[in-house]
């Protein structure tokens, strides 16, 4: 029987229907202390961005050998040794198309809540207080966005903005790719000093430099937005509140952090900034086809290794 160790809160539907399957699960999602004795005993390790699988981990599961496949039940692996993994003989999986769109309307929400004062409008309103004329914002229609990484995440971003009337620049790492005509490629820097808003879909760099740094701060419009919901480390946060207290920028959206959970609280207080905790893939929705697609990669894996038996 195959052993699958959940180390990160998934869907409760997914993990019925996987011991539904007969597979052996072991939920453990409240003591991460203990990863570095459960991978020794299971076959399929399950995790989400909490939980890191580096070098050590993955040394602990080579004791037995057991550790055949890794899934990431999201989008990104930077919390997973990928290389390393493959280099043990390890398969590393994720669900990069499961929450493309769930993380694109965020990234749109935080800029109508940008645009509108949404949040210092919602704050004042409970304490009794009606700010009309301090409250007045701009439209989305007829800005300028800028998408840094047309994956897909960045196009379902830009299909949304569009229909409500958004221009469309992109810088990719590849080059301009094959999208909708109207939508320009750009170098990056034309996005940082041409766009209204400006928001980032792309993984962390491996070196652990910042994308956006003072330099790219101080090349955006004063009046532009940054938003960020792919990766904390792709923003140096000293250096963006040093741009928001300055007024070398308007404002952020931020859902992700140099530090999860954050304790920055001068970053996630600040009136000029719109703040989530890390929720980008989180609707039902989102989940829900995370959990399909776990289902189907541990499908697949079990197939493979019964059809290699015979």
């Amino acid at each position: 029987m195959i052993r699958i160790l959940i180390k990160d809160k998934i869907d409760p539907l997914v993990v019925g229907e996987l011991k539904k399957r007969e597979y052996y699960v072991q939920e453990s999602t409240e003591k991460p202390e203990l990863l570095l004795q459960e991978v020794k005993n299971n076959e399929i390790l399950i995790v989400r961005s909490e939980t890191k699988v580096n070098k050590e981990v993955i040394d602990s599961a080579m004791c037995t050998g057991n550790l055949k496949l890794i899934i990431r039940a999201g989008v990104g692996l930077d919390n997973i040794d990928v290389d390393y993994a493959q280099l043990k003989g390890i398969l590393v999986k994720n669900t990069p198309e499961a929450s493309s769109s769930a993380v694109a309307e965020l990234a749109l929400a935080h800029m109508f809540a940008l645009a509108r004062k949404i949040v210092p409008a919602n704050l004042t309103m409970r304490e009794r207080k009606w700010n009309k004329k301090q409250c007045q914002g701009i439209e989305l229609s007829g800005k300028i966005l800028g998408i840094i990484g047309m994956g897909r995440i960045g196009k379902s971003l830009a299909q949304k903005a569009s229909a409500l009337g958004m221009e469309i620049i992109y810088s990719d790492i590849i080059g301009p790719i094959k999208v909708d005509s109207s939508w320009k490629y750009v170098s990056i820097d034309e996005v940082f000093g041409q766009s209204d808003f400006i928001s980032l879909h792309i993984p962390a760099n491996r070196d652990g430099s910042f994308l956006v740094d003072e330099p790219e701060l101080r090349k955006m419009k004063k009046d532009a937005f940054l938003i960020n919901t792919a990766r904390g480390k792709l923003v140096n946060e000293k250096a963006l509140l040093e741009a928001l207290n300055q007024g070398e920028i308007a404002g952020a959206g931020i859902d992700v952090y140099c530090q999860e959970p954050c304790t920055n609280t001068a970053l996630i207080q600040h009136e000029k900034i719109s703040v989530t905790p890390h929720i980008g893939g989180s609707t039902c929705e989102a989940q829900f086809r995370i959990g399909q697609l776990i289902l189907n990669l541990i499908e697949e894996y079990h197939n493979n290794k019964s059809f290699n038996k015979e």
